[in-house]
């Protein structure tokens, strides 16, 4: 009796210690405390964060607010949970509602996906699980022959690079729409920017995040402006006379009044923040970036016809030689290092996480122990959310997979001697890039917020 007794009071201990457990954490995440977003990217940085080996999508501590934004107190035991522990822990309902409340204050500004491939469905999952005031509303994609809800459902919910969609999904047929932690996002069809009326959805005022790359230059991007209910455009692409912009970097450019901006390319956005700190400290005299390139949907499966060389040849059985314009879009956000690099790519048969190999002469002397300080000072400060840092003997190009930054220094490859040096910079070209471009379209929301400027739609310039 006596053993059974003590069996007892051992379980009911743990089933109290358990509750006390989960009430404090209710509490500590209740609206009645400080708290911030668990998974607000510029959280300060906790030992459960790593750096040095970034998580996948699905338990990605998602990195990066705009400084300009007002972010609230946040207690420092609440920073070891993601969004997605809550989720684990609480369930979806709660997880969504923390992400409500911690949302920064200020009008929420709405959002639109134009096209809805790697890059799109990646925009589609950031923007609906951070505290964001981004409001995804609107897909457009072409008209399909069959009903595609289901089908498109289907693709950001199952990734095969990122995992499955953190949170719920479903789809409401009647609308033609999707709802992804609780937003609804109606899925449009059209052929050209200029046909849709986004307001015939209740959509006003929008941001509209063309990601197809079909146009690359000012006029072409300007027909987005057309569409009634679209109020800006930014491009996920380098773009043709108009800014290329560079979250953490040149983002002083952007001003509220702005129509038409881009975000550059993937690996011009991940060698710029690295390049940065480089030049500052010890000045570029001129240099070759070489970027190891994962495969893309632009080039073939197997052997086939394609308008540009070697890029018709099988992706996933080749290494291709290609060419990038990083050398040259580098001088957009670093306007001192123009003339001084030149670019080359290498395609090779791996779905994501690329490599910028960066050989430079600088002016002056150093050692890899002093560059890589100088990385490592800025990727804990004011490039925090930009530049990572590794400093791993076994981290490889899988490690990086869900990396929210534009790139990550891999400090064991720094190779120095006097003034000239060899750079290692890991990236996500897909989910980094994307962070990069919710950064991009936050920081314009808020300079429009603090020039007190009203989002002048198609329909009103009209």
């Amino acid at each position: 009796y006596a053993q059974h007794k003590k069996t007892n009071y051992a379980l009911i201990g743990s089933v109290a210690v358990n509750m006390a457990l989960v009430g404090a954490l209710c509490f500590s995440l209740s609206g009645s405390s400080n708290v911030a977003a668990p998974a607000m990217r510029t959280a300060p940085r906790v030992a459960s964060m790593s750096r040095t080996m970034p998580m996948s999508m699905a338990g990605q501590r998602v990195s990066v607010r705009p400084k300009m934004i007002q972010r609230r107190e946040m207690k420092a035991e609440a920073l070891s949970y993601t969004v997605d522990d809550i989720r684990g822990m609480l369930g979806d309902e709660v997880a969504n509602q923390i992400l409500a409340k911690n949302t920064p204050t200020g009008p929420e500004r709405n959002v639109v996906l134009y096209g809805f491939g790697r890059i799109g469905r990646l925009l589609a999952r950031i923007i609906t699980t951070i505290p964001t005031n981004l409001k995804l509303k609107g897909i457009v994609v072409r008209q399909p022959k069959k009903p595609d809800l289901e089908k498109r459902l289907e693709l950001i919910k199952r990734d095969s690079v990122h995992g499955a969609y953190t949170g719920t999904i479903s789809m409401d047929e009647a609308d033609n729409a999707l709802i992804m932690n609780g937003q609804k996002i109606r899925l449009i069809y059209a052929n050209q920017p200029e046909e849709v009326d986004y307001t015939k959805y209740g959509i006003d005022d929008a941001i509209v995040i063309d990601n197809t790359g079909v146009w690359r230059d000012d006029e072409g991007l300007a027909k987005h402006l057309k569409s009634k209910g679209a109020a800006q455009v930014i491009l996920t692409a380098p773009g043709k006379g108009v800014k290329n912009i560079v979250a953490g970097i040149n983002s002083d450019v952007i001003e509220g009044s702005d129509k038409i901006l881009s975000a550059a390319s993937c690996t011009t956005n991940a060698v710029v923040p690295a390049l940065s700190v480089l030049h500052k400290k010890f000045g570029i005299v001129s240099g070759h970036i070489e970027t190891v390139h994962s495969f893309t949907n632009d080039q073939n499966l197997i052997d086939n016809y394609h308008k540009a060389d070697r890029r018709g040849r099988a992706g996933p059985l080749n290494m291709v030689i290609s060419e990038t314009g990083a050398g040259k879009a580098v001088a957009v956000a670093l306007p001192e290092l123009a003339g001084k690099l030149t670019a080359s790519a290498i395609r090779v048969p791996t779905p994501d996480v690329s490599i910028a190999v960066m050989i430079l002469d600088l002016e002056k002397s150093t050692t890899a122990e002093e560059i890589n300080a100088a990385f490592k000072t800025e990727a804990t400060g004011t490039l925090d959310d930009n530049l990572g840092y590794s400093d791993s003997k076994e981290a490889v190009s899988l490690d990086f997979i869900g990396s929210t930054h534009a790139g990550e220094v891999d400090a064991l490859a720094t190779k120095c001697t006097g003034n000239s040096c060899i750079v290692y910079v890991w990236y996500d070209n897909e989910n980094g890039y994307s962070n990069q471009v919710v950064r991009v379209v936050e920081q314009w929301a808020a300079k429009q917020e603090a020039a007190g400027m009203k989002f002048q739609a198609a329909e009103a310039m009209a």
